[in-house]
């Protein structure tokens, strides 16, 4: 009896039709999802490049601060951090 009604099933081209829709639906909702995830990583990556080059620039500005800074006085010194103080 199932196989029965399986083969009417089959045989049936608007029902496979429906079936296929279907199917194919859910695959582009899938790789759509993929697709999404692939971009937020990507996204994710060259936000995180950005900062460590950020960190990078200033650990450079800031050691050339403080060579500057080895050789002044205090007044000198106190001068050039109220620069890099924030506010």
């Amino acid at each position: 009896m199932f196989a029965a009604f399986l083969a009417a099933l089959i045989g049936n081209k608007t029902i496979m039709a429906i079936f296929a829709a279907v199917i194919g639906g859910f695959g582009l909702y899938v790789a759509g999802g993929i697709n999404r995830a692939k971009n937020d990583a990507t996204k994710r990556a060259v936000e995180q490049l950005a900062a460590a080059q950020d960190r990078l620039e200033m650990d450079r500005e800031a050691t050339a601060a403080e060579r500057a800074a080895a050789g002044m006085t205090d007044a000198e010194a106190r001068e050039v951090a109220t620069k890099w103080a924030k506010r």
